[in-house]
């Protein structure tokens, strides 16, 4: 049994100044923005959304810009099968998440657990 809800939008951005992407997207939504504190992820900005709401993260991508959304899980190769025999197929393992393709041609990820709620709060799957 593993648990699984929407954890974020993505909004993947091709553009040169990442900073003034979430100033944007920040006034936009009305959600302040942040750099996230691992180096590794240098290439991100996370928007502050409410407790128990999905978060909104920006990442400077080369692909051209669009949005996409992550699962997060609490166990991310069991969800990853579950999707994959609902026809996702994988496509690249960063990290430790999974890229998938859904079959209706749409990039997503699975995430390992982001919140502490999950285990109370995501879907149960068997």
């Amino acid at each position: 049994m593993h648990r699984s809800p929407l954890a974020q939008l993505v909004i993947d951005c091709r553009q040169p100044e990442l900073d003034a992407a979430a100033g944007f997207w920040s006034g936009a939504l009305g959600q302040p923005w942040r750099r996230l504190p691992d180096p590794d992820d240098g290439h991100c900005r996370q928007l502050d959304t409410a407790p128990g709401q999905p978060g909104i993260l920006l990442q400077a991508v080369r692909h051209p810009s669009r949005v996409h959304l992550d699962i997060e899980s609490t166990d991310v190769e069991a969800e990853v099968r579950r999707l994959e025999a609902l026809g996702a197929r994988r496509v690249a393992q960063v990290r430790d998440w999974w890229v998938m393709q859904a079959p209706t041609g749409h990039r997503f990820c699975v995430l390992r657990q982001q919140r502490d709620d999950l285990p109370r709060e995501g879907h149960r799957w068997p």
